[in-house]
């Protein structure tokens, strides 16, 4: 075999069968509560995806090829799962996850067993912010990694399986910053604020919608300052940090949202740990 036949044989050796882009490398972390990226093919229009019933997020990678980025909500069992892509069935596999558990102890225990007019209130607070996490702006987004909304620790991941004076309830679906009250949130990325409001677990809450069912939600907010319908630029100041709602002390609670599934924020600031 010459030198050259020899080389040529070794570079093809170390080039891989699939070169993942960017978004790929950033978002795609298969596993319940996580995002898959799904390759849709290079067509010349963006493909309609759905999973789960759900419209998907889809993206062009390096002017080439077509991504759906799939958010898996934290109920799902690991193994196959398939989206629906211009009448195309398509496959992605899900990985297992263990998520550790978090007991917590408030003193007020309404906001462990609400009473029954608590309850009526939240089941309407619920219905309103379940029609902001489902809604589906055409825009794209305007960047996919995002900026952190403050500047601090983490103190509680994403998935924690919580416990309020010993009793269970739903899991911890987004991040905390232990930051001081006061602290200025930031939006990680563009977009428009689709709901405010003053809910009995949430406290102080800002809805921003950065497209294509793409959303972030903050809450225990001491102080809103933008309003429904403000487009905001990335970065812009939405509140302040603090303890409304159900909390023990002062602190960001932030979600993301991914076609109505809430899903780890830490795979968009290029944090996630498996």
């Amino acid at each position: 075999m010459s030198r050259l036949l020899a080389a040529c044989c070794a570079l093809l050796l170390a080039l891989p069968a699939h070169a993942d882009g960017f978004i790929s490398r950033l978002l795609d972390k298969p596993v319940p509560g996580g995002v898959a990226v799904v390759d849709l093919g290079d067509g010349p229009t963006p493909p309609k995806a759905t999973y789960q019933d759900k419209p998907v997020l889809t993206v062009r990678e390096d002017g080439k090829r077509w991504l759906a980025i799939v958010g898996i909500p934290l109920t799902v069992k690991p193994g196959e799962q398939r989206i629906e892509a211009d009448g195309r069935s398509l496959a992605f596999r899900v990985e297992p996850r263990h998520y550790r558990e978090q007991r917590i102890t408030l003193k007020n225990q309404r906001q462990v067993d609400p009473n029954p007019e608590d309850l009526k209130r939240f089941e309407r607070e619920l219905a309103e912010q379940t029609d902001a996490y489902r809604r589906f702006e055409p825009r794209q987004p305007s960047n996919l990694l995002f900026d952190k909304p403050v500047a601090g620790p983490l103190s509680s991941p994403f998935g924690l399986r919580r416990f309020f004076n010993g009793e269970e309830r739903n899991p911890h679906s987004g991040l905390d910053f232990a930051v001081p009250a006061g602290t200025p949130i930031k939006a990680p990325a563009a977009g428009r604020v689709t709901l405010v409001g003053d809910y009995f677990f949430n406290g102080q809450t800002v809805f921003v919608d950065h497209g294509q069912g793409l959303v972030s939600m903050f809450c225990h907010l001491s102080r809103v300052e933008v309003k429904t319908g403000d487009e905001l630029p990335r970065g812009a100041v939405l509140g302040r940090v603090g303890a409304t709602g159900r909390a023990t002390g002062p602190h960001l609670h932030w979600n993301v949202s991914l076609n109505d599934a809430r899903v780890d924020p830490a795979i968009f600031i290029g944090a996630f740990e498996k």
